[in-house]
């Protein structure tokens, strides 16, 4: 294989297995000498990895191409914050983000589970909100507990690279587990009877699930109760200014239950409302 092949394939594992160490790009290998806050500064202009399809986090209009979604809610809040910037999102998925993340193509990436390897790559935030785990599965599969799905016979799928996989990597190894490349693949694997179940965070089965009837219920898995933070990535460099800035931020909008109107906003397009958020959920 060439030289080339043998790269182009690297940075594919790289973005479809988040459990592996990634190597660590420097600042100014990256961007220069210039820091993600000088730059923000001086293009006025925030990169942002969006996530087409992902509600209630992001959703991609395709005749329009205008973005929203919870996550789009944040982010205008934050470019108003530092004084009006303006936000440019990159199509992008949960494994590639933290490549864009780390190669200084993005600013920064939302509705990242903040895993020790992840970090070897890029830094992150302090937690925007804490999520639980569930299934969604049609009424012949019944499971409440992890013990229930995690068995050689069951079946589930999940998307690469996000939350979901690594919390049923975790809590239910002995299952045959395959990552799809997007949730509409995740749900088409479940509505078509190739899997079992689909782990979800619970905002995003019950988003999942309202979207698509044919897929089953969703149903929050105890013993234990799972629930991941969910970070912003950001690269990893000397200057903390915008790490910082975005920690406070989080502080101030979390504190003042912003985060949650912003995150129950975000399920409003498919019917939700806040009673329909299980109670383990918490922002």
């Amino acid at each position: 294989m060439s030289e080339a092949g043998i790269g182009r394939r690297h940075m594919l594992t790289l973005a479809a297995a988040p459990a592996l160490a990634m190597p660590f790009i420097s600042s100014a290998q990256a961007q220069g000498s210039e820091s993600t806050f000088d730059r923000i500064n001086r293009t006025k202009t925030i990169r942002v990895a969006g996530l087409p399809g992902e509600l209630p986090f992001f959703n991609k209009d395709l005749v329009s191409g205008k973005w929203s979604g919870a996550c789009v809610e944040m982010m205008n809040d934050v470019a108003k914050s530092l004084g009006g910037m303006t936000v440019e999102y990159v199509d992008s998925t949960y494994g590639n983000s933290v490549l864009q993340v780390q190669a200084g193509q993005i600013d920064l990436a939302f509705a990242l589970n903040a895993t020790p390897q992840r970090a070897l790559a890029i830094d992150f935030t302090r937690a925007v909100f804490n999520h639980g785990f569930g299934i969604c599965a049609k009424p012949d599969f019944a499971a409440k507990t992890w013990a229930d799905v995690n068995k050689p016979t069951v079946k589930i799928a999940v998307d690469l690279g996000s939350s979901q996989e690594t919390a049923a990597r975790r809590f239910a190894p002995k299952a045959e587990i395959t990552a799809f490349r997007t949730r509409d693949e995740v749900v088409l694997a479940l509505a078509s009877g190739r899997v079992q179940c689909a782990v979800f965070a619970a905002l995003v089965g019950l988003t999942a699930m309202k979207k698509n009837p044919a897929i089953g219920t969703f149903t929050m898995l105890t013993t234990p109760v799972v629930s991941l933070p969910s970070n912003i990535g950001v690269r990893k460099e000397t200057d903390r200014r915008w790490r910082d800035f975005l920690d406070v931020w989080i502080d101030f909008n979390r504190g003042t239950g912003q985060i949650r109107e912003w995150l129950i906003g975000g399920l409003s397009p498919v019917g939700l409302v806040a009673e329909d958020v299980p109670a383990e959920v918490t922002f």
